[in-house]
């Protein structure tokens, strides 16, 4: 589990890789990770946007922004936390992922939270990434 604390906000990471999804024979393997973003402040915040930066083996490097996360912008009141689930492809047996969400207080102000690097390892790949 990878963890990161950024104004107060926790972010929590898992990541799984999906055998049953995958086709190394076809360079395709899949990951799902797990999220829970954890609101320690004294305000009230909501994710507005994130931004990922997912590089494979080979260094390739993709880059995903957009509003909010899996359809959603959840408002976290003090104490609150938000959990999801999503997913990641790649063409290489293993790889890293890091990014930002985007926050707003309840006063208007914007901030970054960092998600902490996490690496996407497979079975496939003898040289593992964490």
């Amino acid at each position: 589990m990878y963890e990161k604390i950024t104004k107060l906000v926790k972010v929590t990471v898992e990541s799984f890789y999906l055998d049953e999804q995958s086709s190394p024979e076809d360079s395709h393997y899949l990951w799902a990770y797990q999220i829970n973003i954890e609101n320690s402040s004294s305000r009230t915040i909501q994710l507005i946007n994130r931004h990922w930066k997912i590089t494979d083996q080979n260094g390739k490097l993709i880059e995903a922004k957009g509003p909010g996360v899996v359809g959603k912008q959840p408002v976290l009141k003090p104490g609150e936390s938000f959990n999801y689930t999503s997913g990641t492809p790649l063409n290489t047996p293993s790889g890293i992922m890091v990014g930002t969400y985007e926050m707003e207080s309840e006063e208007g102000d914007r901030f970054e939270v960092e998600i902490p690097a996490f690496s996407l390892d497979s079975p496939y790949d003898p040289a593992i990434l964490n």
